[in-house]
């Protein structure tokens, strides 16, 4: 007989909980797209087109930056970043621009060069 009460007076006090602290809910809003534009598209234009000096190349690191700062929700650092990334991308598109300009005449000048003179020594042969 003392074990049965034994028993009831652990069943006693393993029972329900006698009091349960309130449920609190937390809702934290993130925003889903910011304003900050990362002109990763663009670094990776220029990385692979326009690469004079690695500037393409440096523009595209500094998307990344931009866009790894925005995942984070470091909206100052991403603009930094981003604003960046714009003055080299510019920079690597203008330069790019210039210096392909500037071999393709430079290339027609030496081809012409070169067939007058081929034609001078022809014409001195007697061919």
């Amino acid at each position: 007989m003392p074990e049965m009460i034994k028993e009831e007076h652990e069943v006693a006090m393993l029972g329900a909980p006698q009091g349960q602290a309130p449920v609190t809910t937390t809702v934290i809003t993130v925003p889903r797209e910011t304003s900050v534009p990362d002109h990763i598209v663009w670094s990776l234009f220029n990385t692979i087109f326009m690469n004079w000096c690695c500037l393409g190349f440096v523009a595209f690191a500094y998307s990344v930056k931009s866009r790894d700062r925005k995942m984070v929700g470091d909206i100052t650092g991403a603009q930094s970043y981003a604003s960046t990334a714009k003055c080299l991308n510019i920079w690597a598109l203008v330069l790019g621009i210039f210096l392909t300009i500037g071999l393709i005449v430079l290339l027609v000048f030496a081809y012409l060069a070169a067939y007058r003179v081929a034609s001078q020594m022809r014409n001195h042969r007697g061919y």
